[in-house]
């Protein structure tokens, strides 16, 4: 069973020439941290990470939390690692220094992160859904609300939930029915949500819900849906903890594919007086807060398609060295790894998971530079390519570890369909991440339609054209074949934004494009960063007789990628092109 390493090079790499973490901390007023902040830090989260919390990986998928009498228990030795996790203050990393944060930059935090959803997936969503919770109430919470919790959750004393979805209200937020009654300074939630993940445990005193209700006098639809935070346990009125349990339980946990160490929960408020809630911002103004989390969640699932396609990738390469099989014309045995067809499936994983990583560091960055941003146009700027990337990240970086994880359990043959090898879980882990917090067909639309449509392409245009800056201004005659790659994909891109932006009127077109047009872009972009980091590469390695291997091969990986992933672009783009009179020709009797 392998040892997770967290992929210190390419990591640390990716933060100091393609995001510009120096840049981004000069920026932010932290020049003292600057220099070596990326390798310190992420050697330290490494010692936590690999040394305990990825041995607990297989235990909590073997013994999943546990429920009973409305009392979640999670796995034997999560509990333990959380409170080494708090003590380091890890939570703290990125949170405002208002309320105890350490206030260094967000894709330092991303970058981080990944060790844990890595090390451990499931044990991981509890910090991750936390951060959602921190973002709302910062966000669009009152003062009482951020005095009274953003604290305790930045330190990891306490943990967030997200309670979003009901039995008759998935994607369509519309039709949710948890009700909220006013009383006096509170609100009374009742009613049900589904699949909220980390919804009850014991490794913290307290549990803060973020819960969407609708108001007696609600206007209908979507418009009419209200955040409130409702804690496990309620607050004297000096915000101190008391033994009050509010009405807020877990009735019963979901039985899933996988991550079976995270509990996912129905949850059942108010079945007795009512659970007592707090607004949110304003009412029936639920769903800007919502989106807050959402985004924060969408980009962080992204990462975690990164994260379990490394620990996957690594998992087989091992397998790879180790397992030998085959014969050479002088008898001699060989391991597998020496295969082509095997090397094709480690190539595959290995570049595609370089520009997984390069794209969700990538991506983050712009949140840091919209905080730090000197005038509102700037800000403004950053924001809206955060916007553009956020479904990018979540859908195409998710259905990419599909393939990366499928690609891990193929390596190993029939003993990757075996569960004591180990990899099988990773393949069953990540599925659920094209799914939760959007399916990646939301992603799909919301990129072809909020992202795209909203503003005729205005956004899309400024990362193309960024694009195109950069690929022009690599000269170096020896990656020719890779920018000139990355060019064509470029030019089918822009092809496509117009027949987007052509077809805006026609739903079945669009809505049956719209996936194609985001792994599309994805593959589009990971190109674009590749050929960035080849080009920097190539750069470090010049006067270097002795060479660097780590350098050497990203040039090689970037190669594989534009010459084995990329040309998927021109697919996708036919596909595109086809239209929907095939996709919705036949009558549902036909099906």
């Amino acid at each position: 069973m392998s040892d997770y390493r967290y992929p210190y090079q390419d990591g640390v790499f990716v933060l100091n020439h393609l995001v510009g973490l120096e840049q981004i901390c000069n920026e932010a007023g932290l020049e003292e941290f600057a220099e070596g902040l990326a390798e310190a830090v992420l050697d330290e989260a490494s010692k936590l990470g690999c040394e305990k919390l990825a041995p607990l990986n297989v235990k909590g998928d073997q013994h999943g939390a546990l429920i009973s009498n409305n009392r979640v228990q999670e796995t034997v030795g999560f509990a333990d690692v959380y409170q080494q996790f708090c003590d380091g203050g890890w939570p703290s990393l990125a949170a405002n220094p208002e309320f105890g944060g350490q206030g260094l930059p967000d894709v330092l935090a991303v970058a981080v992160n990944e060790v844990w959803q890595s090390a451990n997936l499931a044990w991981a969503l509890c910090p991750l859904l936390t951060q959602g919770a921190i973002e709302a109430i910062e966000s669009h919470g009152d003062e009482a609300l951020k005095a009274n919790y953003l604290s305790k959750l930045i330190s990891g004393e306490w943990t967030g939930s997200m309670n979003l979805t009901e039995p008759d209200a998935g994607t369509d937020l519309a039709a949710l029915k948890t009700k909220a009654q006013p009383n006096g300074d509170h609100y009374l939630i009742s009613g049900q949500k589904i699949f909220i993940t980390w919804g009850d445990h014991q490794m913290t005193d307290n549990i803060v819900h973020l819960v969407l209700a609708r108001l007696p006098d609600a206007p209908a639809g979507v418009k009419g849906i209200s955040l409130f935070v409702v804690p496990k346990f309620l607050l004297d009125e000096n915000g101190a903890l008391t033994e009050q349990r509010n009405d807020v339980f877990a009735v019963s946990l979901e039985h899933k594919l996988g991550i079976h160490g995270s509990p996912t929960c129905v949850m059942s408020f108010g079945e007795n007086d009512g659970a007592i809630g707090y607004l949110v911002g304003e009412e029936n103004n639920g769903l800007a807060c919502m989106f807050t989390m959402m985004n924060d969640a969408r980009q962080g699932v992204g990462l975690q398609g990164l994260a379990i396609s490394e620990r996957a990738y690594q998992h087989a390469l091992e397998y790879a060295k180790e397992r030998i099989q085959g014969t050479l014309r002088d008898g001699s045995r060989i391991s597998i790894i020496k295969h082509p067809d095997v090397r094709r499936m480690l190539m595959q994983m290995k570049s595609s998971i370089q520009a997984m990583r390069a794209l969700v560091y990538v991506a983050r960055a712009e949140t840091d530079r919209a905080k730090n941003a000197e005038d509102e146009s700037i800000c403004l700027k950053h924001q809206k390519r955060t916007d553009l990337l956020t479904p990018i990240v979540k859908g195409w970086v998710t259905e990419l570890s599909q393939e990366a994880t499928y690609l891990a359990v193929q390596v190993h043959g029939g003993m990757g369909y075996i569960e004591e090898t180990g990899v099988a879980q990773y393949y069953r882990d990540a599925r659920i991440l094209t799914i939760y917090e959007g399916t990646t067909g939301i992603q799909a639309l919301d990129l072809i339609g909020r992202k795209t449509l909203s503003d005729s392409g205005e956004a899309l245009n400024e990362l193309l054209d960024e694009i195109h800056t950069d690929l022009d201004s690599i000269k170096h005659p020896d990656l020719q074949d890779i920018t000139q790659a990355v060019l064509e994909a470029l030019s089918t891109a822009q092809k496509v934004k117009g027949w987007v932006l052509e077809h805006r009127t026609d739903s079945d077109a669009l809505g049956s494009a719209s996936v194609n047009y985001m792994m599309l872009l994805g593959y589009l972009c990971g190109g674009w960063l590749l050929a960035k980091s080849a080009s920097i590469a190539f750069e470090q390695l010049a006067g270097d007789e002795a060479g660097n291997e780590f350098l050497q091969a990203k040039i090689v990986s970037t190669r594989f990628y534009t010459e084995q992933l990329l040309p998927r672009v021109t697919a996708l783009a036919a596909a595109m092109y086809a239209g929907a009179d095939s996709t919705m020709a036949l009558k549902e009797e036909q099906f």
